[in-house]
């Protein structure tokens, strides 16, 4: 009888280890989109992470708004509406500002920033300035801009915090 008191216990070791498993697998399959988030910068202070410490240079102005959208690098996503982990809504200010963009995990991601430079919160090419993550140059084609491929904008995030720089762009 006592033989079997092990085996029991081993048996219930796997079997916690499998739902602990199923259960890891299943909140990543539920990975929630489109959530606003505050610019905590707080969440890039040493010893936190995995986030991004994002410095955004080459701000025209600090009217209108600011989004900072986080996604997985992953082409289902990559610039889809509502397909960002997170958008950080946030003032922007002449020349540069910093965003803490807080990731979910270490791997891989890719970052938009728009400046939304009159605040009417819709996409005006030819005021808007936008910014990207392995800061690719913005081409245009008959005056409309073409988005980075997510192979120009993907970077690996680690467990701690990562530091980027990347510089807005404007049409005009």
């Amino acid at each position: 009888m006592g033989a079997r008191r092990p085996a029991a216990g081993i048996a219930a070791l796997g079997l916690a280890g499998a739902l602990a498993f199923a259960a890891a697998s299943q909140a990543r399959a539920e990975q929630t989109y489109g959530v606003k988030i505050d610019n905590d910068m707080s969440q890039c202070a040493p010893g936190k992470g995995p986030a991004v410490r994002l410095r955004i240079t080459g701000l025209k102005s600090g009217a209108g708004n600011l989004f900072v959208r986080t996604y997985f690098a992953k082409g289902s996503d990559w610039l889809r509406s509502k397909r960002y982990i997170h958008r950080i809504d946030m003032k922007p200010r002449k020349g540069v500002t910093y965003a803490c963009v807080p990731l979910p995990r270490a791997g891989s991601y890719a970052i938009a920033v728009q400046h939304d430079a009159n605040g009417n919160r819709e996409k005006d090419f030819s005021t808007d300035g936008a910014a990207m993550s392995g800061d690719p140059e913005i081409r245009t084609f008959l005056g409309l801009p073409l988005p980075p491929s997510l192979d120009d904008t993907t970077f690996r995030a680690k467990d701690g915090v990562t530091l980027m720089t990347v510089r807005m762009r404007y049409m005009d």
